[in-house]
């Protein structure tokens, strides 16, 4: 079975989906790669929107594959695995479509930082998410820190990182975390989401993102997810982040 799929309907609607629920739709390398894929198929004239969700109804994302990226042990090797994934998350972040991360189950992690790449994000109304990584003795390492930043206000931001904890849709939503509760079909409320965006000319959509786009490059949201990553690697590397991770694995 394949770790990922891509779809592309005829509205100009292309559906990236993690295709990993026995794994809670975790981040391995084989899905950086159909993430780069997906990011390459949504540049296409035809396509208006990308949407990006998990398989099942049990989790979005569950962030980074900790069986795979517990072997990680430096700074060095942890940075490499860190750049490679907030490259491809500040690819998504400056896509020049809109973009919609749609939350069918839980998102904790590096979900959510996958999700803060997003222009929005829409959640099934029992969807529970949220930044966990101090948990682990880290930080985000995703670029996750500097998209959110951009999405909600300062406080917001900085209470949802340094909680380090889960809240419920309902939270989310006063937040400013998600745009909108869906019940039923998830690509079906997606669509109602989007209705009014899609039967806009392409052009139109990426000439208004543009303007975001400009006003993020001179944030200098690149050279800062940059700087977020360095911090993570470190964090990585300490005793405290193993210890909890050995600690995760073992329940």
């Amino acid at each position: 079975m394949k770790p990922y799929m891509l779809e592309v309907h005829e509205d100009g609607l292309a559906v990236f989906t993690i295709n990993r629920p026995e794994k809670r739709n975790a981040i391995s390398y084989e899905i950086m790669d159909g993430l780069g894929e997906a990011l390459a198929a949504a540049e296409e004239d035809q396509i208006k929107a990308l949407v990006i969700t998990g398989a099942g109804d049990k989790a979005f994302c569950s962030g980074g594959d900790l069986s795979s990226f517990h072997q990680l042990k430096t700074e060095e090797e942890a940075f490499e695995m860190l750049n490679r994934m907030s490259e491809l998350l500040v690819r998504l972040f400056f896509l020049p479509k809109p973009t919609i991360a749609l939350l069918n189950g839980i998102a904790v992690g590096g979900g959510c930082e996958l999700a803060s790449a997003c222009d929005f994000r829409l959640a099934r109304k029992e969807v529970n998410a949220g930044f966990i990584q101090g948990t682990l003795a880290i930080t985000t390492g995703w670029g996750g820190g500097t998209f959110l930043s951009e999405r909600v206000t300062s406080s917001n931001a900085m209470k949802m990182l340094m909680e380090a904890c889960l809240y419920n849709s309902d939270e989310l939503k006063d937040m400013g975390f998600i745009q909108s509760v869906y019940t039923g079909d998830p690509i079906e409320s997606c669509r109602t989401f989007l209705n009014k965006m899609l039967v806009l000319e392409g052009d139109v959509l990426k000439s208004y993102k543009g303007m975001f786009i400009r006003k993020w490059k001179e944030a200098g949201v690149e050279e800062r997810v940059k700087q977020e990553v360095r911090n993570c690697a470190v964090l990585w590397q300490g005793e405290a982040h193993h210890k909890q991770v050995d600690k995760f694995l073992k329940k």
